[in-house]
């Protein structure tokens, strides 16, 4: 019989027991290296580095105090818009429902942002983004809401290819990656100092990794 479940009940211990799931530490590991290096590589523009600049200003000064909608507003989402994702084959939607059945639950909830193909609604995704919080007062627990979206992303897919994630809470950013039954972790990305650009750069890595691996 099938249990049903959203994304808010789940902590990590959890989702590992329940779907033979495992955190891998080692901050080699390969997938997300790959996508770490590839960051790397990438050239963040006089202008880009502008906005990103004025964007983190106020952040400054009030980010830690911020609810989710004004975090999500004012800096989440015009970092990610900065990235350019949306075209005629993909987009970056808010807000979006997700449902799917993962081993012996139906896991459902609603996904603060994904990347997915689709012009004006998501069809396949492979980025899903938890959570919009304060660094206090959080409801639930952001890296675990992430991972139970990326394995219903997983479990609706043939071909097995890594699925990407990311979780906020206040200014620290941290990426993931679903691979198998191995998940990882990323360090902490701060958005208040010059990590910003190192975050960004992951973001635009990200991109060319759908447009020249996952599509």
């Amino acid at each position: 019989m099938i249990k049903t479940a959203t994304f808010k009940e789940w902590t990590l211990t959890k989702l590992e027991k329940a779907f033979g799931i495992k955190q891998i530490y080692d901050s080699e590991y390969e997938v997300l290296k790959k996508w770490q290096d590839l960051s790397k590589t990438i050239k963040v523009s006089d202008f880009d580095k502008q906005l990103l600049l004025n964007l983190q200003t106020p952040l400054k000064w009030g980010g830690k105090g911020w609810n989710e909608y004004e975090l999500e507003n004012k800096f989440i989402s015009p970092v990610i818009m900065a990235v350019q994702f949306d075209d005629l084959t993909i987009g970056y939607f808010l807000e979006r429902h997700l449902k799917g059945v993962v081993g012996d639950y139906e896991l459902s909830g609603i996904v603060d942002g994904m990347i997915a193909t689709g012009v004006r609604d998501p069809d396949k995704p492979f980025f899903c983004m938890h959570e919009y919080k304060r660094s206090v007062d959080n409801d639930g627990q952001p890296d675990a809401q992430a991972l139970a979206a990326m394995l219903v992303v997983q479990a609706d897919e043939n071909d097995r290819k890594p699925i990407y994630g990311l979780y906020i809470v206040g200014l620290i950013w941290n990426f993931m990656v679903l691979n198998g039954n191995e998940y990882c972790i990323s360090r902490d990305y701060k958005s208040d100092n010059e990590e910003i650009f190192d975050l960004f750069r992951m973001l635009k890595a990200l991109k060319h990794i759908i447009k020249t691996e996952l599509m």
